[in-house]
C-alpha cells in the first residue's frame, strides 16, 4: 500500500498539527517503555511485547500529531514514517517498528504465539532505539517537543 492510498483509505487523515498531543503521545510512549522493562523483570515476556510495541507506537504518533496526521492504521503509520522521516530514522530503525508492528499482532491476536525472553528483550532494545529516533525528530523540527 502506498502513502496516498493510506490517505485516500482514510488509513491516515490530516488534522491540525497538535502540540500538545505529540507531547502526551511521547509521555505515554516513555511510560510504557517502562511498564515493559517491569514485566521482562517478572518474566511476563507476551505482554512485555504488546507493551513495548505499544510504547513505539505512541513514539510515532508523536510525530504525526506533530505533522497534523491522524492514524487508523498500525501499518499506514510504519508507511507514513518510511516515506517521510527515512532520512532522519535509520532504515533499521523503522524495519524493527514494522517487524514488532506484526510480532504485536501476533502477541494480541494469535493462538499459537509464544513470547520468548530473547524476544522481549530484543523489542524492549528496539523501543528504547525507536523512541530515542522520534526524539531527534521532534527535536529536529522548530516545533519541537
Amino acid at each position: 500500500m502506498s502513502l496516498n492510498e493510506c490517505f485516500e483509505r482514510n488509513l491516515l487523515r490530516r488534522i491540525n498539527p497538535n502540540m500538545k498531543r505529540a507531547r502526551q503521545s511521547l509521555e505515554a510512549s516513555r511510560k510504557r517503555l517502562n511498564e515493559a522493562r517491569k514485566l521482562y523483570e517478572h518474566g511476563f515476556y507476551g505482554p512485555c511485547i504488546i507493551v513495548a510495541y505499544t510504547a513505539m507506537l505512541h513514539a510515532a504518533k508523536a510525530i504525526l500529531y506533530r505533522d497534523g496526521i491522524i492514524e487508523k492504521s498500525h501499518y499506514c503509520t510504519f508507511i507514513y514514517l518510511r516515506e517521510k522521516y527515512s532520512d532522519i530514522i535509520p532504515r533499521n530503525v523503522l524495519v524493527a517498528f514494522n517487524v514488532h508492528r506484526i510480532e504485536g499482532h501476533e502477541a494480541i491476536y494469535g493462538l499459537d504465539f509464544k513470547a520468548s525472553k530473547d524476544d522481549a528483550k530484543t523489542i524492549i532494545v528496539d523501543a528504547e532505539v525507536f523512541i530515542e529516533a522520534v526524539e531527534k525528530v521532534l527535536k529536529l523540527s522548530h516545533n519541537g517537543v
